[in-house]
């Protein structure tokens, strides 16, 4: 696997598109700050980080709207590639949907929302835009 982040994205986007409630991924330091931010910003209800094994695994329950059974994600997409990495600067982060949704940002700071690096004045590398 050369892009363990792309996988962990498309493991969140396909279980959404199942309607499970629980997704299991392999787990990573970088995957676990990705996960506490989701949790954060309210798009997962829930995570379990397990190290039972060499690797470990992160459990996520997925959010759901109780009424109309529609995803608290709507889209998740990778930005930043192994071929082709994005960075950008404190005064040129990224808006997503004009503020609605949120840029995933792994900065010296440690992995922040496009409005936590704001308010930071840091830049960095711009790893996911969720919504």
């Amino acid at each position: 696997m050369t892009d363990p982040i792309a996988d962990y994205l498309t493991r969140l986007r396909n279980a959404i598109r199942a309607n499970r409630r629980i997704v299991e991924i392999p787990a990573s330091n970088l995957k676990k700050e990705i996960t506490k931010v989701l949790f954060d910003k309210g798009f997962i209800q829930g995570y379990k980080f397990d190290d039972s094994t060499a690797q470990g695994t992160i459990k996520i329950a997925l959010k759901y709207n109780p009424s109309t059974k529609l995803p608290a994600m709507v889209n998740i997409e990778r930005i930043s590639k192994p071929g082709l990495r994005k960075y950008a600067k404190a005064s040129t982060l990224p808006r997503v949907l004009n503020g609605l949704g949120v840029a995933i940002l792994s900065t010296s700071k440690g992995v922040i929302t496009d409005k936590e690096a704001r308010s930071l004045n840091v830049g960095g590398e711009v790893l996911c835009y969720v919504y």
